[in-house]
């Protein structure tokens, strides 16, 4: 705004209130000192109609004296109720038409100004009607603190008349508040030992009792999700078995959501919750008694540990879950400590050595050769070659405990060994002169066993107790005669093998059903050679054998050579490897032209097809 806006605006309101001092001073000082009970008041219409004493003496126009009129203060106050409350209607009518007639003078002066053109941003209507509403909010502020107000006061009237008619205050006895406090406690009491709940049977049966029951559904639609997950097929609660009844309960008799699924778990019987023991993802077994699975653990590996044990641990990944399991699998605590204690079937590999046939590889792993067949599809048992690898079915501990101790112990050092060349020995062999002794060494390692199995042993020191003595021997330069045994064999004759090692059925009825040989198939007369050189001890007529040539080769190993048509050989010969000692024949038990071919060791008939190229 500007300065002379402003200041017109100060020259207005000092002209006005100087015309207000002045047109007092002529009225003089009675007319000033009047009271309002004596002003003549016209009221408005929305009065007159509110206030049905209401009357107005006309006004006498001329040079007399006026008569007095009922003013607006005068006539409210003669509307009262008979203990001298003012209407609430009649205050709010006063109050409204003194803010009216302030909005009129408001409003007045706002034409007034835009008239004068003192405030030329106001040209606008919307901009007017701003201001206006702008300047009308204080006195529809204090509209309706003046309603408020006298609201209040209004009540406050109310309970005084109310306490004078009745003559005296309110006064609460003792005996009042004894009792009132005695009743809240009841009720305290009684809400904090029950409550509204749920309770859930099954087949007529109580189960428990949950807070609503919703809570209660939530649980049996987690326990279906639970038994279906476990069992790995669809199970559904049957809805005729289980049934909900609400009520007052005892709080103490009200469980969470979690003890309802395992209680009705347990009634049901198809899952429960246990803890269960897995070794290497393969579940074992459960119990539902806590930590007794790691008392049980502990137990195993203390009984393989002693004072020197550095670790002991399990091989296996073993782990402990707190799960809901198949009821079947929840297993008696001492029974499963048997069971962990105890052995299972699993597979195992074997190298096939010299001198195996399938029949004694079966034997030796508890099997029958039939089983070893069905875990080794394809083999043929007859033909087994050394070094084939073959799947057992073997007992192994469920698990496998590995120790780690630090052991001391004396130790044997081995003595040396000194060689003298002489020519009294065949080259190969040799003679001790002076045996030699063994050393002694205090020894300190690390042994790593493996269920009792020593697998590793680490040395961390030895100090030698005793120096061990030097062995001396004379070793041969002598050549060896050709008759010698090389310790290897080749093949009798060259043919067809008719029949081989072990158990078989007997050819025309006459030959064993236990063959410890094999035959090879030959023309009659076909020269049969000596496998290995050797000494015969044997040549002639031998029952089933025909006529046989049996030569010894010395370390244990003897082959014989049956069902010949005539021997080229005699006992106490020497023959070299390669050497013709007889001709192909059917003598004896014999249903064919062939040879009976057989090795021993020790006078055990072994399988030839190990000990042939």
């Amino acid at each position: 705004m500007s300065e002379h806006m402003r200041n017109n605006d100060h020259s207005a309101k000092q002209s006005r209130r100087g015309g207000k001092r002045l047109a007092a001073q002529q009225a003089g000082p009675d007319q000033q000192r009047r009271p309002l009970e004596a002003r003549s008041v016209s009221a408005p219409a929305a009065v007159k109609s509110l206030i049905p004493e209401w009357e107005e003496t006309p006004v006498e126009r001329g040079p007399e004296k006026r008569a007095p009129r009922r003013g607006l203060r005068e006539a409210v106050r003669t509307w009262q109720d008979t203990e001298g409350e003012i209407s609430p209607v009649v205050t709010g009518c006063r109050t409204l038409a003194e803010k009216a007639k302030e909005t009129r003078r408001h409003w007045r002066r706002l034409v007034r100004e835009k008239k004068a053109k003192r405030f030329p941003e106001s040209e606008r209507l919307p901009v007017q009607m701003l201001l206006l509403a702008w300047g009308m909010l204080p006195t529809l502020g204090g509209l309706l603190g003046e309603r408020a107000r006298a609201g209040r006061k209004q009540r406050r009237e109310r309970v005084s008349a109310l306490r004078a008619k009745l003559g005296r205050r309110w006064r609460f006895h003792p005996a009042m508040l004894l009792c009132g406090g005695c009743v809240a406690a009841a009720v305290g009491l009684f809400f904090s030992a029950y409550t509204f709940g749920t309770t859930v049977l099954y087949d007529g049966e109580i189960i428990a009792a949950v807070d609503s029951q919703t809570a209660a559904e939530e649980a049996a639609a987690d326990l279906e999700a639970v038994t279906s997950r476990t069992l790995g097929e669809r199970y559904s609660i049957d809805d005729s078995m289980i049934q909900y009844s609400s009520g007052l309960l005892r709080r103490q008799d009200v469980v969470d959501t979690t003890t309802l699924e395992e209680d009705l778990s347990q009634q049901i019987g198809l899952v429960t919750q246990a803890y269960s023991l897995y070794v290497d993802g393969e579940l074992v077994g459960a119990t539902p008694y806590e930590g007794a699975l790691e008392e049980l653990l502990n137990q195993l590996q203390s009984s393989a540990a002693d004072e020197n044990t550095i670790s002991c641990e399990f091989a296996e990944d073993v782990e402990i879950k707190q799960e809901y399991v198949p009821t079947e699998k929840v297993m008696n605590l001492g029974y499963l400590a048997e069971l962990l204690y105890s052995t299972k079937t699993a597979e195992v590999t074997y190298t096939v050595k010299a001198g195996d046939t399938w029949s004694e590889i079966a034997e030796d792993h508890d099997m029958t050769s039939s089983e070893l067949l069905e875990m080794n599809p394809g083999y043929d048992i007859d033909k087994i070659q050394i070094g084939e690898v073959l799947t057992l079915s073997e007992a192994v501990p469920y698990l496998t405990v590995t120790v780690k101790q630090r052991e001391y112990y004396v130790e044997d050092v081995m003595y040396d060994i000194e060689y003298t060349d002489t020519a009294d020995l065949y080259k190969g062999d040799y003679k001790v002169v002076s045996a030699g002794e063994y050393g002694a060494a205090d020894v300190v390692a690390n042994v790593t066993y493996v269920n009792g199995v020593e697998t590793e042993r680490t040395i961390l020191s030895s100090v030698t107790l005793k120096e061990p003595v030097t062995e001396q021997r004379l070793q041969g330069t002598r050549e060896r005669p050709t008759w010698y045994p090389t310790g290897t064999f080749r093949w009798p004759i060259s043919g067809r093998i008719t029949s081989y090692f072990g158990g078989r059925s007997s050819p025309g009825g006459i030959g064993s059903t236990n063959h410890q040989g094999i035959d090879i198939a030959g023309s009659y007369g076909t020269p049969v050679y000596a496998a290995d050189g050797g000494t015969v001890t044997y040549a002639g007529w031998m029952g089933g054998y025909g006529y046989l040539v049996q030569i010894d080769h010395g370390n244990g190993y003897v082959t014989r050579y049956g069902h010949n048509s005539s021997l080229t050989v005699s006992v106490g010969d020497h023959v070299y490897k390669g050497q013709q000692i007889a001709r192909v024949g059917s003598t004896g038990n014999s249903t064919g032209n062939h040879c009976h071919f057989e090795v021993r060791y020790n006078g055990v008939a072994r399988n030839p097809l190990n000990y042939l190229p």
